[in-house]
């Protein structure tokens, strides 16, 4: 049988207004900075940026930025301020 694509493509409309319907518990992505661009990441629990305040504090503008983007979709330890 055949998959309908006018009902898959509700179902993804209907699955995005469901936020709690996606998690992520490793992901890595690029931050553009106003004076570079940063790696950042999340795995195994752990925050990461490559920029220099987050080596120095294990927090950063850019991680704090990732985790209100992607509040919906991140698990509570992966919304904690400070990297685990």
């Amino acid at each position: 049988m055949r998959s309908n694509p006018t009902g898959k493509i509700k179902e993804a409309k209907r699955y995005a207004e469901e936020k709690d319907r996606i998690t992520s518990t490793d992901l890595t992505m690029s931050s553009l900075g106003e004076h570079s661009n940063y790696t950042l990441s999340y795995k195994e629990g752990k925050w990461n940026c490559s920029c220099p305040f987050f080596y120095r504090r294990g927090i950063c503008s850019h991680s704090m930025t990732s985790q209100r983007i992607l509040a919906s979709m991140l698990s509570k330890e992966a919304l904690s301020l400070h990297s685990a």
